[in-house]
């Protein structure tokens, strides 16, 4: 939250609706503000558009489209928009509240995650991607500010304000001019910056790539004095494998992060969807230990690692979206200055009939080649984005594009049932239309029935557990009067409830009947007191009644009987 200095909005009602209450965030197009809506008597998050950008019709249309784009999307890790308009000089979107935090606070206060962690937080924001690319959607500014984390541990994505439309209709063009850059430094993918370069759904992998870097090292691959310097990075480096600062992340992480940010935008997954199936197989394989391996203690707290960047002000290590002019130099690997340009030889005059032989060597490959790329086409297809459809979906796909497919299934817990999840190759691979396609289907979410171990022993139930690949947990111990010592009372979840495999299963033992407790040496009215507290009943003849201590009693301490037991008590005269 940001309250440095008198907001004039707070305390207003934008469009007679939407009572503006408290600043949450300023970004770089954009304040987003917590406000109710007084008609339906909700808490909203309000973002306003700076009034600089108010009077500009691209970024107001650009504004627009992103209330359109994101209410097209139904996902529970997508931030929903309610509604958009506009109240003299304020533009602004209506957006569902979500009270937590951003990721980008998180790596500021514990800088890198355990693996588990930060796939924790990729996949939810994966599977937002996913569908917005499946719906024709790019988000195009992907980072750590527009990941939210609910205090109940939800993902959610926001802020699609550089959304655009894959197709390119309804008048949505290229953002970027040429010189021109619009986004996170950071997070821009290659193409993002060189102008006249078309871009899609791949940048959002580009991005997502170098989050699962920041997450597991707890700091972005490329560093600078200002912009430009990150920027030139960007366009002739390749990301570092994050194992070299995180061993915990391993060559499959390693593997993952240098595909999905790949300079070459055809080298990258397909889409966010593709990412998210590479993803979950590269976890799969992951044991527990390598999971929640705590990252080294450098990388947790990032001493070594600056925050603060080129693009960041004082104080403040939220990088803004921003609009850059980039010099053409940049987009270029420039000679050094000090390297002189080579010598100019001259050469010996030389007979053509080798030069004659070789055209006629050239001309006889290129037939060849033409014929070899004639017939591949005959031979080869490229496999078409079936990536969340259903079986029959992907039939068709397959068969319009000449290849088909042979279909497995595997359980997923994001991916619901029925859907293709991956493919052998992958999306946009070539594949012999003589050999079938792999492809996976989700099977849904893995679910595996608690067994019914009331009445085995300990061990017993244990096993039991174990041989349902369940983790056996805690055990309470309480008396029992119609179980014996050690046996299994109950469990949570109860018998034959459908958990995730590995889930731990709470076992609730016997620890027998209750033993008499020693009253002894007590008073009357102290023996009595003590033994109804323990759930047994005094018993005191007439005859063996005094009034001293207690000096017998029957049955003696610490032999177990049943609750509501009568202990007979005799006391001094």
């Amino acid at each position: 939250m940001d309250t440095t200095s008198p907001d004039p909005l707070i305390g207003t009602l934008l469009d007679a609706r939407y009572r503006v209450e408290q600043r949450i965030a300023v970004g770089g197009m954009a304040t987003v503000y917590r406000a109710t809506d007084t008609r339906l008597d909700r808490v909203v998050a309000v973002k306003v558009m700076h009034p600089s950008l108010a009077q500009d019709a691209e970024f107001t249309g650009r504004f627009i489209r992103e209330a359109k784009a994101v209410a097209r999307l139904a996902h529970p890790n997508v931030v929903n928009v309610f509604d958009q308009g506009a109240d003299g000089r304020s533009v602004f979107l209506a957006m569902e509240y979500v009270p937590g935090r951003t990721l980008r606070d998180l790596l500021r206060d514990r800088g890198a995650l355990s693996v588990r962690g930060a796939l924790d937080v990729l996949e939810p924001v994966l599977a937002a991607l996913g569908a917005a690319h499946r719906a024709g959607l790019v988000h195009r500014d992907v980072k750590p500010e527009n990941v939210l984390i609910t205090d109940g541990g939800l993902v959610k994505v926001a802020d699609f304000g550089l959304v655009r439309l894959l197709s390119g209709a309804d008048g949505i063009t290229e953002t970027t001019s040429a010189g021109t850059v619009l986004g996170t430094v950071s997070y821009l993918a290659p193409e993002q910056i060189q102008p006249g370069l078309p871009t899609d759904q791949r940048v959002d992998v580009y991005a997502a790539g170098i989050l699962l870097y920041e997450m597991l090292t707890g700091a972005k691959p490329y560093q600078g004095e200002n912009p430009m310097q990150v920027i030139y990075r960007h366009l002739h480096e390749d990301v570092p494998p994050p194992s070299l600062v995180a061993p915990g992340a391993g060559a499959e992480l390693d593997a993952i992060v240098a595909a999905a940010t790949s300079r070459d935008p055809g080298a990258r997954p397909y889409d966010a969807v593709e990412l998210l199936a590479a993803l979950q197989r590269a976890r799969r394989g992951l044991t527990a230990a390598r999971l929640d391996a705590e990252p080294p203690a450098s990388a947790r707290h990032s001493p070594l690692h600056p925050t603060t960047e080129a693009t960041s002000v004082i104080n403040n290590p939220v990088e803004r979206t921003s609009v850059l002019e980039v010099p053409t130099m940049l987009l270029t690997r420039p000679r050094p200055y000090d390297e002189p340009a080579p010598a100019r030889r001259a050469r010996p005059r030389r007979s053509r009939k080798p030069l004659i032989w070789a055209s006629v060597v050239t001309a006889v490959l290129l037939l060849v080649g033409a014929a070899t790329y004639s017939l591949s086409g005959a031979l080869y297809a490229a496999v078409p984005a079936i990536i969340a459809q259903t079986q029959a979906q992907a039939v068709q796909s397959l068969d319009s594009a000449g290849l088909q497919g042979s279909f497995n299934q595997q359980f997923s817990e994001t991916v619901p049932a029925g859907q293709v999840m991956a493919t052998d190759p992958v999306v946009g691979q070539r594949a012999r239309k003589s050999d079938p396609v792999r492809v996976t289907l989700s099977k849904g979410p893995e679910r595996v029935p608690v067994p019914a171990v009331a009445g085995r022993s300990l061990e017993d139930a244990r096993r039991d557990l174990g041989a349902a690949r369940l983790t056996p947990g805690t055990v309470t111990e309480v008396y029992s009067d119609t179980v014996a010592q050690g046996t299994v009372i109950a469990t949570a979840p109860v018998a034959a409830t459908a958990v995730a495999p590995d889930a731990p299963v709470a076992l609730t033992v016997s620890k027998g009947m209750k033993p008499v407790p020693n009253v002894v040496g007590l008073s009357k009215d102290e023996a009595e007191q003590a033994l109804r507290e323990a759930g047994f009943k005094a018993r005191a003849p007439f005859l063996s009644l005094g009034f001293g201590k207690v000096t017998k009693q029957d049955p003696v301490a610490g032999q177990p009987a049943r609750q509501g037991t009568e202990v007979t008590v005799t006391t001094q005269f």
